[in-house]
């Protein structure tokens, strides 16, 4: 740190010479000028574009939020982490490519959804047939109906009674900000049993290697060292990935 300081001196002395050297004066150097301004708008045009542009920016902030509370991507993400929590292998696979499995997992499951949402909003509003809000009315009902089809009805009915909304006939009166919640508890408890499952076999395996190191007197070696490789051997048998995978999407049928 102390080495890098004469050079932000020297590299700040340099540019505060050009910029008050006759050159710069005379325009030889041009320097870098910058204006933040809010002007007043003369046509009403300009204030909806600006009111679109932000509104698009919303989206987008919020747009990983969406993706993990109304889609496959929690359950997908969780299975694959304890899955490899139960194998014991710390960061392998590393975080990104549990991420980047989860998201083109999620990303299969959802096609059929993402599909019918194109055809019946996003297409026509493209096409200038449908505006924005009539687009997002139509783009609602498919992904309200992949929420409700894994939504447990004792969480549904959790959060229609602490919305304090009245009790709803059909699943069409149902609001949206109800079956969110509902939906996402859903997922975890889905989750966790499918985890706990998947946590079994190489529970065994450690259990039996735990047992054997004891009976052979063998207390200072760490049972998972040894136990590692047979569990790796174990999932890579039976062909692990792909049945995992097989069962996150064929979860969601």
């Amino acid at each position: 740190m102390r080495r890098q300081i004469p050079g932000l001196c020297c590299a700040g002395l340099l540019l505060w010479v050009l910029a008050t050297s006759p050159a710069a004066a005379q325009g030889g150097i041009p320097v870098p000028q910058m204006n933040l301004a809010v002007t007043g708008s003369k046509r009403p045009e300009d204030v909806s574009v600006t009111m679109q542009v932000l509104a698009l920016l919303t989206v987008l902030s919020v747009a990983p939020a969406i993706l993990m509370m109304m889609t496959a991507f929690t359950r997908i993400v969780i299975v694959l982490g304890l899955t490899r929590t139960a194998l014991g292998t710390q960061q392998i696979p590393p975080n990104q490519v549990l991420m980047g499995l989860a998201l083109c997992l999620t990303f299969f499951t959802m096609q059929p959804t993402l599909a019918e949402m194109n055809d019946r909003a996003l297409q026509p509003y493209l096409a200038k047939r449908l505006p924005f809000d009539a687009a997002v009315q139509r783009a609602l009902p498919p992904v309200r109906r992949f929420m409700l089809r894994q939504t447990r009805e004792n969480d549904l009915a959790l959060f229609v009674e602490l919305s304090h909304t009245p009790r709803p006939r059909t699943a069409r009166d149902v609001p949206t900000f109800v079956i969110v919640p509902a939906f996402v508890i859903s997922e975890l408890k889905t989750a966790f049993t499918m985890g706990f499952v998947i946590f079994l076999p190489f529970l065994v395996i450690d259990l039996v290697v735990s047992m054997i190191l004891t009976s052979m007197g063998m207390m200072m070696l760490p049972p998972v060292l040894i136990s590692l490789p047979f569990k790796l051997l174990l999932f890579v048998m039976v062909d692990g990935w792909n049945l995992l995978s097989r069962v996150l999407t064929g979860s969601f049928r």
